[in-house]
């Protein structure tokens, strides 16, 4: 269950083995004046493969992100599906002296940047547990999560927040695992309509935390825990011919969750990774009780 990927910079070749790929990311810019010179032959030899596609910034967070997103974006000549990550730590020389309250705040400030300037885009974040634990403070990372923790089994990043790529190995190149189930899901929520990820308002919040603080105490009597992997692979077989329609549902089904995590911790002081948790396992249990009612389908068992 699963696909595979891997990142790469101006370490790797020009045209780097692409034996079980399915996408990847690609190093661009680094502060405000560094590229990478491979990353055009890189990008064309994935795309001619018809791998997905991304591509990465690393920021001098002392900069100002604005201009670092700029110099970054004008690098490329975007077509739809690409996606558009913050490569967010700063362990170099470059970040060293820069605050932890600034490096938060460039984070935020560039992915909010970005997505104001390709809206049409997936933009999110890459951050190894350190960062996304002890740094971070918001859960904010825009569209969806790139966490890194190397030498942990691929799908478990150590985490329980809402994630859509784990890099999980880095030895002797960048390895990466994402959930869906296949290269066209995948590439159906590159595609996919940004509409879904547009904040909730305030009666919306309340009426979900109620619904999910309910299904927690539920779950806790139940102790049920529903495996979202296989629900996926479950539901396009279900489903049969509607494979896209299906995929581009649980793509915004996951943002979605991931932005009303970061919201509800907000406007309410619950724990995020909490509120993920509760939700992903109330989305799970709507969908097998409506499939094995109305098609008769056997709920799957890994």
């Amino acid at each position: 269950m699963g696909i595979y990927g891997q990142d790469w910079a101006s370490y790797q070749s020009d045209e780097p083995s692409l034996a079980g790929l399915d996408f990847v990311f690609t190093k661009i810019t680094e502060g405000l004046g560094y590229t990478n010179p491979r990353w055009v032959r890189q990008r064309d030899h994935a795309k001619r493969h018809g791998l997905v596609w991304g591509a990465y910034h690393y920021p001098h967070m002392a900069n100002d992100p604005a201009r670092e997103a700029d110099f970054f974006l004008d690098q490329v000549a975007w077509q739809p599906g690409d996606v558009l990550v913050l490569d967010w730590e700063g362990y170099d020389s470059a970040n060293a002296g820069v605050s932890k309250a600034r490096q938060r705040s460039y984070k935020e400030d560039w992915l909010r940047y970005v997505k104001g300037r390709m809206p049409g885009h997936r933009v999110g974040m890459y951050c190894n547990v350190d960062y996304w634990k002890n740094i971070d403070t918001t859960s904010y990372c825009g569209d969806f999560l790139w966490i890194a923790s190397a030498g942990r089994r691929a799908g478990d990043p150590g985490i329980r927040a809402s994630w859509m790529f784990h890099q999980y190995d880095d030895n002797p190149v960048d390895k990466d695992y994402c959930p869906l189930p296949g290269r066209e899901e995948l590439r159906a929520w590159a595609l996919g309509s940004t509409e879904d990820d547009m904040p909730l308002s305030q009666a919306d919040l309340d009426a979900v935390a109620s619904a999910v603080w309910r299904h927690t105490e539920t779950n806790a009597a139940t102790g049920r825990p529903v495996d979202m992997g296989a629900v996926m692979a479950w539901m396009d077989k279900v489903h049969n011919n509607q494979t896209d329609a299906v995929a581009r549902q649980i793509a915004a089904t996951q943002a979605a969750v991931t932005a009303l995590a970061a919201q509800l911790g907000q406007q309410h002081g619950v724990d995020t990774d909490t509120v993920v948790a509760a939700v992903r396992q109330a989305i799970a249990d709507a969908v097998i009780n409506v499939d094995i009612h109305v098609t008769g389908t056997p709920a799957p068992t890994s």
